[in-house]
């Protein structure tokens, strides 16, 4: 029994979702040199492939400007949440105290 076309378009939303906020993080890691630039490009690619495969044999509708706005927000929020990181706490002087 095939799968609901709904199903995978929801699917494919998801994994968009997931790959913009991934590329957010990447363009931030890019910029602070921490990755390279092929790390970003991939996840562009794989976010713009999942968002496009949405509206491929089905019109733009609802959904689809939903998960594209909702992409846009979530690349957004990742390059924010990034860019202000806590610096990581320096535990020296508790672990070997003088």
């Amino acid at each position: 029994m095939p799968g609901s076309f709904e199903f995978l378009r929801g699917v494919l939303g998801i994994i968009g979702l997931a790959s913009a906020y991934m590329a957010g993080r990447s363009l931030v890691a890019v910029r602070k040199r921490w990755h390279k630039l092929r790390t970003f490009y991939g996840w562009i690619v794989r976010a713009t492939v999942c968002l496009a495969a949405i509206a491929f044999r089905h019109p733009v509708d609802t959904i689809a400007i939903t998960l594209w706005t909702l992409s846009a927000a979530a690349f957004a929020l990742a390059a924010w949440q990034t860019s202000h990181r806590k610096p990581p706490e320096d535990l020296t002087r508790q672990i070997f105290p003088e």
